[in-house]
């Protein structure tokens, strides 16, 4: 299989994963806070979260990954230390974010439903890249995109805010 590329500083993602076989990644409602938890720990420093939606069997998130210079921000005013004494800053990786973020959730549901093995699916963008077979229009999809490597182009640029924002409806509350 291949892994996504990494994400990247300064980029906005919809990431979403979804269990594996279709299964239930949260059985009960203290599973959605641990997920929330998690997050919270691993992935909250080092993105703006947009929106997220935890669904029974997947989730979605809408994020925007800081650059270096934010999550550097972001640490000193979570330690309460002033911008010229914090010595060493490392970056964090926001893809290793994830992923931790992924393997500690699973952890602690194979853990409490004793169950083992791999909770999340792969995501759905590799089914359009590989020779599988798929059940999706595969080569409608790369065709909107002028190939594989177009599709994959369009999957790692930076998104305009300005072109985005005709699209966003204000919240009329």
């Amino acid at each position: 299989m291949v892994s996504p590329p990494p994400l990247e500083y300064g980029c906005t993602y919809h990431i979403y994963n979804r269990g594996n076989n279709g299964e239930n990644i949260f059985v009960e409602e203290r599973n959605y806070r641990h997920l929330l938890h998690c997050y919270a720990q691993y992935v909250a420093p080092v993105v703006d979260t947009y929106a997220y939606c935890l669904l029974r069997n997947h989730f979605h998130l809408l994020v925007r990954v800081k650059t270096v210079e934010e999550q550097e921000q972001t640490l000193r005013v979570a330690v309460g230390t002033p911008l010229n004494t914090l010595r060493v800053f490392t970056p964090r990786r926001p893809s290793q974010q994830f992923g931790t973020l992924f393997n500690a959730y699973a952890k602690g549901i194979n853990k409490a439903y004793q169950r083992t093995g791999s909770l999340f699916q792969n995501p759905l963008y590799h089914a359009l890249l590989s020779e599988k077979p798929t059940r999706l229009w595969r080569d409608q999809v790369l065709a909107w995109f002028q190939g594989p490597s177009g599709f994959e182009a369009a999957h790692q640029q930076m998104i305009s805010e300005a072109l985005v924002a005709p699209l966003v409806v204000d919240d009329l509350d």
